[in-house]
């Protein structure tokens, strides 16, 4: 958990977020000797990567690829067993496991390195000073010589679109990770990474899967 500090402390640097990019910068820093701060809002370190990102995305890719490949090639490898049976609801519980074990992972190696950690908003006020306002609303400032913002971003919206995202019939995709039910179709919007790892994992799964993109090649970003 997030300690929760209440007096004025000098820093070498302060690092405001803890995804891949802030914790890296935390942990190496306090171990090239710097005394370290990290600022996070939400209630556990890793960012959108380790939460609801890429970790549990690549735990359900990795668990789907394993139903889908018992029913359908372990025979050719000389493996006969029955026809394999959908347990959603322990497949999402290995996903929730394997997020926890990387998230504690982070906060064992802040511990480790004696990094202090400050839950809430930061926000740069003036030259080496970051407040940090808390949920139920308390300011306090933290002095330090540097300053990494580490906070990563927000997903852009669609200009002239107002999507109402109630996460039953149209869902993010932080709410894709996280269905209880096979949908019978499910149209991603969108053929980047993140569209086709979770169009992947529900295709796999049983439901049919209709990929919308605006460019005229899937994963367009990509070499």
């Amino acid at each position: 958990m997030l300690k929760q500090k209440d007096s004025i402390m000098a820093y070498d640097v302060v690092i405001i977020g803890s995804g891949p990019g802030g914790y890296v910068c935390a942990i190496k820093a306090a171990q090239l000797g710097l005394r370290v701060a990290v600022v996070e809002k939400n209630a556990t370190f890793g960012g959108t990567c380790l939460n609801i990102g890429c970790i549990p995305s690549k735990a359900l890719l990795h668990a789907s690829e394993m139903f889908a490949e018992a029913g359908h090639s372990f025979d050719t490898l000389g493996v006969e067993i029955s026809a394999p049976k959908l347990n959603l609801k322990k497949m999402m519980a290995h996903k929730d496991a394997t997020v926890s074990s990387n998230v504690n992972g982070v906060a064992f190696l802040f511990k480790k390195n004696k990094i202090d950690s400050f839950r809430g908003t930061g926000k740069v006020v003036a030259a080496g000073k970051v407040s940090v306002t808390a949920e139920d609303g308390k300011v306090e400032e933290i002095e330090t010589r540097n300053i990494v913002i580490a906070t990563g971003s927000d997903v852009a919206g669609i200009p002239g679109v107002k999507v109402d995202i109630d996460e039953k019939v149209i869902v993010s995709s932080t709410g894709a990770l996280s269905l209880d039910k096979v949908p019978g179709h499910l149209v991603v919007v969108g053929g980047g990474v993140i569209g086709l790892e979770l169009g992947s994992v529900w295709a796999r799964l049983g439901a049919k899967v209709t990929v919308v993109e605006f460019l005229d090649t899937i994963l367009g970003g990509m070499d």
